[in-house]
């Protein structure tokens, strides 16, 4: 159904007013209020388990009927387990200190000024986001714990799962003594709810888009409001002339292959020239055993010569499934040299036993996450001990990397004074 955009605009600024209004009830709320509101909504959740996964099984099958592929598939399917995990974010959250009680900075002035930097809710959040509903789950418990509320638009690929997920919410909310609105949904997956948040300047305070580059795209092209973008996780390992090699295959087969449609999965592979003779058989034989293919480049392939052929393209995919790109490189130079030129500035990794080599290759990349010696998978605000996360911010203004509770505050100024005048 096609919901005309002065409709959704008068939606918008009907939500948006309430969700003022929720936001500063959330931020006088104590923290034990917040707390407790939490971990209502994590047991609601687990209450409305079979609800949520009935309603997650009507968007599956119409995902099928669709045809969609595996890896997008896998990003919405919710199952108990899942919804378990959503409860338990929730609860994770809950647990960790607030973000509202930090005084970043306190100084006193020559003339007595006393002058705190505090930290403070941003207000209102727009959260777009596309296939995987628990996202709705993890900005919620984030928002909620830092004082902001959220308006959710979820995608038309988890339209009935997003709702069952916010009305389980809201009850639990509720219960606690939270205004429902601090915690919208958009009553349709019609576009127009989209493009009316990118206009809602001075409605919403933030946007923040959590699916494939074409939302992120427009959103970025769009939006009238500041702009937390998450972009596209084209991530890269790079194995070192100096890796141990056992640690190199459990380590790209994780980052790889234990989930394929993560914005944290390893799309592409470079290994040092060094080694590739001895070291990448054995790789690309425990990826092809886990149902990986390839695209590599002309080095590669006079190794494996059964290898398909990489473009330049390709190596500009961000994949999201069992396909992976494979170069190889003339150390740490060439490798980071291979990743400023066709990475997204998400999440990369090194493995080697080598200090030096590990600390060059970590300052020469620019990208939001640097690892070593582990996979690019563990980019993940609750692997972080953030609780949950809202997205990855791959951009330069406020926050980079997983987005959690910190990045979700802004800060004012509060000034004590004992009878001062400006002369």
């Amino acid at each position: 159904m096609h919901i005309e955009h002065a409709t959704a605009t008068d939606w918008l600024r009907s939500a948006a007013a309430a969700a003022r209004e929720a936001s500063s009830v959330l931020g006088r709320m104590p923290e034990g209020a917040r707390n407790a509101a939490l971990r209502a909504g994590a047991a609601a959740l687990r209450d409305a388990s079979a609800d949520i996964v009935a309603a997650n099984a009507i968007d599956i099958s119409a995902f099928d009927a669709a045809g969609g592929s595996a890896a997008f598939r896998d990003r919405l399917l919710l199952t108990p387990a899942r919804v378990a995990a959503m409860a338990e974010g929730l609860n994770s959250v809950a647990a960790l200190p607030d973000p509202l009680a930090r005084t970043l900075a306190d100084w006193t002035r020559p003339n007595g000024l006393r002058i705190r930097r505090v930290a403070a809710p941003i207000g209102v959040i727009g959260m777009i986001y596309e296939s995987r509903p628990n996202v709705g789950a993890d900005a919620t418990a984030l928002c909620l714990k830092s004082g902001n509320a959220v308006i959710l638009r979820g995608g038309s690929d988890s339209f009935h799962s997003a709702r069952a997920i916010h009305a389980a919410l809201t009850t639990g909310f509720r219960a606690a003594g939270v205004p429902d609105a601090a915690v919208q949904i958009a009553p349709a997956a019609d576009r127009s709810f989209v493009a009316a948040m990118l206009a809602g300047a001075g409605l919403i305070d933030l946007i923040i888009p959590r699916g494939g580059k074409s939302l992120v795209t427009r959103v970025q092209a769009e939006a009238r409001v500041p702009v937390l973008a998450h972009a596209e996780g084209l991530c890269h390992t790079y194995v070192h002339a100096a890796a141990d090699p056992e640690m190199a295959r459990a380590i790209l087969a994780n980052a790889k292959m234990r989930r394929t449609g993560v914005c944290g999965a390893t799309e592409t592979f470079l290994i040092d020239a060094a080694i590739a003779p001895t070291l990448l058989p054995a790789l690309i034989g425990d990826l092809a055993a886990l149902g990986c293919d390839f695209r590599a480049d002309a080095r590669a392939r006079a190794i494996c010569p059964d290898l398909p052929a990489a473009t330049d393209a390709d190596f500009a995919t961000e994949w999201l499934g069992p396909t992976l790109s494979v170069a190889v490189v003339d150390g740490v130079d060439a490798a980071v040299g291979h990743i400023r030129r066709f990475g997204s500035e998400h999440t990369e990794a090194i493995v080697t036993e080598d200090a030096d080599a590990a600390s060059a290759f970590l300052r020469g990349i620019d990208s939001a996450v640097g690892l070593w010696n582990a996979s690019t998978q563990f980019c993940d605000g609750g692997e972080f001990g953030f609780g949950a996360e809202i997205g990855i911010a791959t951009g330069r203004i406020h926050a980079r990397g997983p987005v959690g509770l910190e990045q979700l505050t802004i800060f004012r100024y509060l000034v004590t004074g004992s009878g001062q005048v400006r002369p």
